[in-house]
């Protein structure tokens, strides 16, 4: 497309009660499984790929997604489909602590295609959003500051057109004023106020280790 979104992967996220209905379902489609990864980390997630040359691969997540931030899945992948609730999505992306164009890329697509709203049904939940966000302060700092990297790329590109841009920016700002007016929990007061002096997520190094 217009921004260079290229697919070599697809993730999907399940419960651990399901790892053996999920893996019958893989190798039975022809998919190899990654053994090495699935001896040290197959509890929470497997790896797939398919074809020889291994340019497509698949990561299977259970129960929750673990990377910088965690994102818990309990009684949330019911809620909507095919994909896990575009809240979740939102918050997969904007986790990452060292975000690059791409998830930045993805962010703004799935901000120009779907509504913020106060629901799951095909669009973003941002008083959900915001419940999580006021428990964990550390969560807020990384997703209201990833925002701001969003709503500056948005803002510089030139392969938005202005109808896009206002719509991605109005929509962030949305999100903005769900998260900030939503009433924070006493643990992210006091860890608001140890601030930056204690690093506030995990590395991913320290979560597959």
């Amino acid at each position: 497309d217009e921004l260079g979104r290229k697919f070599s992967d697809i993730d999907f996220a399940s419960y651990s009660k399901f790892r053996v209905d999920v893996r019958k379902l893989y190798s039975n489609n022809g998919w190899i499984e990654d053994q090495y990864f699935t001896r040290i980390f197959g509890h929470r997630r497997l790896l797939y790929y398919y074809g020889s040359d291994k340019k497509i691969h698949s990561d299977i997540f259970f129960d929750r997604l673990e990377f910088n931030h965690i994102i818990e899945f309990e009684g949330r992948l019911e809620v909507d489909k095919p994909t896990i609730p575009l809240a979740e999505l939102f918050l997969e992306k904007m986790q990452i602590v060292m975000i690059n164009e791409k998830d930045v890329i993805d962010t703004i697509m799935l901000l120009r295609e779907h509504e913020v709203g106060e629901g799951d049904k095909e669009q973003i939940n941002a008083p959900y959003i915001a419940k999580i966000l006021a428990g964990d302060w550390g969560f807020w700092k990384t997703v209201t500051q990833n925002m701001e990297k969003v709503k500056n790329y948005s803002i510089n590109s030139t392969k938005l057109s202005d109808e896009d841009k206002k719509i991605v920016l109005e929509r962030i700002e949305k999100l903005l004023r769900a998260i900030d007016k939503e009433e924070k929990t006493l643990s992210w007061k006091l860890r608001a106020k140890v601030g930056e002096k204690k690093k506030w997520y995990k590395d991913v190094e320290e979560v597959y280790r």
